[in-house]
C-alpha cells in the first residue's frame, strides 16, 4: 500500500546556520497514529510546519497522498487538517462561524450536520453561539480542533494539542482520535505527555536535534529497547547483596526488605529462573515476586541520553 505521506531528505537550514531539520525520511501509512516525540527546539514543529506549507524546505520533498506539497500545494494542502501549538483564533466570531469559515476555506460545500457533528464531539455545541474570546482555554482549543477537521482532511497534524487543558478534555480528545483512526484517518501527533503517545500510538518517531533517530512499531520499541524489572519481596530484611547472586547483580530496595533485578524484556533468557533458584539455594526466604514493564517515557530519556552521549563523543573526538 503507498503511503499516504512522505518525506524524503527533508532539511531546513535557516539564514543564520541553525539547521532545524537533517535529512529526514519519514512513511506514514493511511489511518496510522504516528507520534513525533522529541525535546523543545528538536525539529517537531518545524517539520509540521513545512508539511503544511507554512515553512519553505531547504532541500527534500513531501508527498500528500500522492500531491507534492510544492508542485501541488492546493490539492496536497486540502488534504491536510493542523491544530496547531498556540491558541490563534478570531477572538470576536462566535464558534459555528469561524468552523464554518474554515471549511469554506478549502472549497468545500456547506454542510451543517457535518459542523454539528464535529461540534458535539467535542462538547461545543451548546457554545456554538459563544464569541471565542468568551471562551477557557480548553474550550479554546477544542475550537482549533474543530477547525482542523471542518474540511474532513485525510491527514491530521496535532501539534501538542492537549497543553494546558484538564483531564476531562484531554480523556474526550483522545477519544475523538480514536474515532478518526477508525474512520480511516491518518493522525500525526506530537506531545510533551509520553503516557498518550504509549496509549494511541501504532509507531513512534523520535526526533533530536533535528534527526530523526529512530522511528519504530510501539509494541516492537517496547519489546526491543523496553526493560523490565523482577521485584522479589523478602521474608527477612538484607543487609547486603549474597555473593551467590551476584552474577544477576541485583540491587537492595526498601530497607533490604526488596531484592530488585533488572533485565532485557526482549531476550528469551530473562535469567530471572536461575536467580530465583539461586535465591532458594541461598537459604533466602521471600514471599512475593512482582514483575513491571518500563514505559514508553523510560525508553524515551534512555534513546535522548545515549544520543547525546553520542553527540558528546564525536564533539571530544573532533
Amino acid at each position: 500500500m503507498q503511503p499516504i505521506l512522505t518525506i524524503s531528505g527533508l532539511t531546513k537550514t535557516y539564514a543564520s546556520g541553525l539547521t532545524a531539520l537533517d535529512h529526514v525520511d519519514l512513511s506514514i501509512a493511511k489511518g496510522e497514529i504516528f507520534a513525533l516525540l522529541g525535546p523543545n527546539g528538536a525539529g517537531k514543529t518545524t517539520l509540521i510546519s513545512i508539511v503544511c506549507g507554512i515553512v519553505t524546505p531547504s532541500e527534500g520533498s513531501v508527498t500528500v497522498a500522492g500531491h507534492d506539497i510544492a508542485r501541488d500545494y492546493r490539492q496536497a494542502r486540502y488534504r491536510i487538517g493542523l491544530v496547531p501549538q498556540e491558541l490563534s483564533t478570531d477572538a470576536f466570531e462566535r464558534v459555528i462561524d469561524t468552523v464554518t469559515f474554515s471549511r469554506g476555506l478549502f472549497g468545500r460545500r456547506p454542510d451543517p450536520a457535518h459542523i454539528e457533528r464535529i461540534l458535539r464531539d467535542l462538547s461545543l455545541w451548546d457554545k456554538r453561539h459563544s464569541k471565542i474570546m468568551a471562551l477557557s482555554g480548553g474550550m479554546k482549543r477544542r475550537v482549533l480542533i474543530a477547525k482542523a477537521l471542518a474540511h474532513e482532511p485525510e491527514v491530521l497534524f496535532l501539534d501538542e494539542p492537549t497543553a494546558g487543558v484538564d483531564v476531562e478534555l484531554r480523556r474526550d480528545m483522545w477519544a475523538l482520535v480514536r474515532r478518526l483512526r477508525d474512520q480511516g484517518t491518518t493522525i500525526i501527533l506530537t506531545t510533551h505527555y509520553i503516557e498518550e503517545a504509549e496509549e494511541m500510538a501504532d509507531r513512534v518517531g523520535v526526533i533530536l536535534k533535528g534527526r530523526l533517530i529512530l522511528v519504530e512499531d510501539k509494541a516492537t520499541l517496547m519489546r526491543k529497547l523496553g526493560k523490565r524489572t523482577l521485584t522479589v519481596t523478602l521474608t527477612e530484611p538484607l543487609a547486603t547483596v549474597p555473593p551467590a547472586l551476584a552474577e544477576w547483580a541485583p540491587s537492595l530496595k526498601n530497607d533490604g526488605h526488596e531484592l530488585e533485578y533488572v533485565f532485557e524484556g526482549g531476550h528469551e533468557r530473562t535469567g530471572i529462573a536461575g536467580l530465583l533458584r539461586a535465591i532458594g539455594d541461598a537459604g533466602i526466604g521471600y514471599k512475593d515476586i512482582n514483575t513491571q514493564q518500563s514505559s514508553l517515557e523510560d525508553i524515551f530519556v534512555g534513546l535522548l541520553h545515549d544520543a547525546g552521549n553520542h553527540a558528546l563523543a564525536d564533539a571530544v573526538a573532533a
